[in-house]
């Protein structure tokens, strides 16, 4: 069975994507403030947060005040995913690639297609790892078009994060 990706609209402190793949039965995950772009000239920050737990990737709802992340989130894209990681030549393991600060993947996704990479940067004063998701050039890219402000909705329902938030008021 392939694995999984799944990217989460997520308004909590601030409007973030939560960009997840499924490794070794978790859900490796980075927040991307300003979401994916299909322009391979842009860099998006991607900050890693802790793994969820697989019965996290269909999740779609509002968490509740008071807890971390609290917020409405919406499954903005899913599919599967598989490692394009290489190195001279030869293909590196997913997990090897995280370990050394560099992956590639090729997702299959309701809304993503194509290649993209995930490259560690730096670690800051705070000692957290900054990362940077970038699109690969291929029949995929696009510089004219914004997935996140022409396709604002959920993959799964079909509802903005919006309609989220005030179904749960």
């Amino acid at each position: 069975m392939p694995d999984r990706f799944v990217i989460q609209k997520h308004h909590a402190t601030s409007l973030h994507y939560d960009f997840r793949l499924e490794v070794d039965g978790v859900l490796k995950s980075w927040a991307v403030p300003k979401g994916p772009s299909l322009d391979p000239k842009d860099r998006r920050l991607a900050m890693p947060v802790e793994d969820h737990g697989l019965d996290y990737y269909d999740f779609e709802g509002v968490i509740p005040e008071g807890t971390y992340g609290a917020g409405p989130v919406i499954v903005w894209d899913l599919g599967t995913y598989r490692n394009i990681t290489e190195l001279d030549g030869k293909e590196v393991p997913l997990q090897q690639g995280l370990e050394d600060g560099y992956v590639s993947v090729w997702l299959e996704g309701k809304k993503l297609i194509g290649g993209w990479s995930l490259r560690r940067v730096s670690i800051g004063r705070d000692q957290r790892a900054k990362w940077l998701l970038v699109k690969k050039r291929d029949d995929a890219a696009d510089p004219q078009r914004d997935p996140t402000a022409m396709q604002p909705e959920s993959a799964l329902s079909g509802r903005t994060i919006e309609e989220v938030r005030e179904k749960t008021k």
